[in-house]
């Protein structure tokens, strides 16, 4: 769910410029989430999940990297191919509650471990309250788990959920099937040091209710995400976390599949391990 349009999570700070990613590894769906946008109604009250409402500011999206020379201007320089290709190495071995952990103490480690963590926040499982408290105690850093807790409990509502498709209690109606996705595209450090790091990280989401005569299908969204990380009990940790809208490509003109194709896929096709 993306800031301005979906729920997202306290703000988190600075930016500055290094490189990209995205490899994926195929494995069983660990999550299914996604934090995008596309309906107004539901949008609206998806901004305020998991996020400090006063802190929503603007989180500048720096584009690819360092800022680049207008084309043919003189000294200009290509992007490098390492800041867009992917490592190679797979980030992790182990899983806590289907959640990658034990990252590197690195940059390639902090920015595979923020891609997972932004599919563990933006999926269905943390519409159920059991399931969130489990994903937050996993990627937030111990000294902010309690304050994320007590935000989202607050903004997923009975009202929220209804909003959303959902029945009140977050369970999905009969006859129909969820979807909560976030796929990121690539990531990108924009500050670190040996304790700590600020990655954004740059999604694609699906969010609604597949079935016949869903008043809320599922939609298409992009948004980026930044978090904060810090180094802690041999991982890294979200200590704050923000969103905002874009950069979006232009639409296709791909047919949207029906309700059941919608529903089947989502059941039928796993998940990844994100790595740099």
């Amino acid at each position: 769910m993306s800031l301005g349009d979906e729920h997202g999570a306290p703000d988190s700070g600075g930016y500055g410029g290094t490189g990209h990613t995205r490899t994926r590894l195929p494995e069983a769906d660990p999550y299914g989430g996604a934090r995008r946008g596309g309906r107004s109604s539901s949008r609206s009250l998806v901004t305020v999940v998991g996020v400090v409402v006063l802190l929503i500011a603007a989180i500048a999206f720096a584009n690819r990297g360092d800022e680049e020379s207008p084309a043919g201007a003189e000294g200009a320089e290509k992007p490098q191919p390492a800041s867009t290709a992917a490592s190679g190495e797979r980030p992790v071995t182990t899983k806590a509650g289907g959640i990658p952990t034990g990252f590197a103490q690195d940059e390639q480690g902090a920015q595979s471990a923020a891609a997972n963590y932004a599919v563990a926040l933006g999926s269905a499982e943390m519409f159920d309250k059991a399931k969130r408290d489990a994903i937050l105690q996993g990627i937030i850093t111990p000294s902010r788990v309690a304050d994320f807790k007590a935000t989202l409990d607050k903004a997923y509502t009975p009202a929220f959920n209804k909003n959303v498709g959902l029945n009140e209690d977050g369970t999905t109606p009969k006859g129909y099937s969820f979807v909560s996705r976030t796929s990121p595209i690539g990531t990108k450090v924009t500050e670190k040091s040996p304790s700590t790091a600020t990655v954004e990280v740059w999604c694609s989401g699906l969010l609604g209710l597949a079935g016949e005569n869903s008043t809320t299908p599922v939609t298409n969204s992009w948004f980026t995400i930044t978090m904060q990380l810090e180094w802690t009990a041999e991982d890294w940790k979200i200590v704050t976390h923000s969103q905002k809208e874009g950069p979006a490509p232009v639409p296709g003109d791909d047919r949207a599949s029906s309700a059941d194709e919608m529903a089947k896929a989502v059941q039928e096709y796993g998940g990844f391990t994100y790595a740099r």
